[in-house]
């Protein structure tokens, strides 16, 4: 590590012999006007930005400040301008209004060439429990989820079981 006393007396012999005698001050000059210069510029870069926060911190209060609203004119100005569009309307005549009407049965129209009526009953079902609920599935893995007090879902570990199995 060099100390700035070593240096100071090897400076003065290496620009003694050169050097013309105000050589020192020049130097000394310029390296102050440099210094200088960089802390001028360095002040300037600080307050450009402060002025650009500044900038874009007052657009943003400006556009979310809330809309004055329009002062409206004077009555007597009211009548001469119309704020308003009179719209003229007329109704349909019959044949343009479209309506619909259930078919008879023997007009009803099918994509299928058979058609085949089911017919269900409500009633005459029974709750399985658990067990037997867990009967039905037999040897396969799968468990019994509660939600709920009455709600409960039944879990496959086998995801290709979801979509169907026969049932012995």
């Amino acid at each position: 590590m060099n100390h700035e006393v070593d240096n100071g007396p090897l400076l003065n012999d290496v620009l003694a012999e050169a050097a013309p005698p105000d050589f020192r001050k020049a130097l000394l000059d310029q390296t102050l006007r440099l210094a200088r210069r960089r802390r001028r510029w360095r002040q300037t870069r600080h307050l450009a930005a402060l002025v650009v926060v500044g900038g874009v911190f007052s657009v943003l209060v400006w556009q979310n400040l809330p809309q004055r609203p329009a002062t409206s004119p004077p009555p007597a100005a009211r009548a001469e301008s119309k704020s308003y569009t009179l719209v003229r309307t007329r109704p349909l005549s019959a044949g343009a209004i479209v309506t619909t009407r259930t078919l008879s049965a023997g007009r009803l129209v099918a994509s299928a060439a058979t058609v085949e009526m089911v017919q269900t009953t409500t009633g005459n079902f029974r709750v399985l429990n658990d067990d037997e609920l867990l009967a039905l599935i037999g040897p396969r893995p799968a468990a019994l989820v509660r939600l709920g007090p009455h709600s409960e879902q039944l879990v496959f570990v086998n995801p290709a079981d979801e979509k169907g199995f026969p049932v012995d």
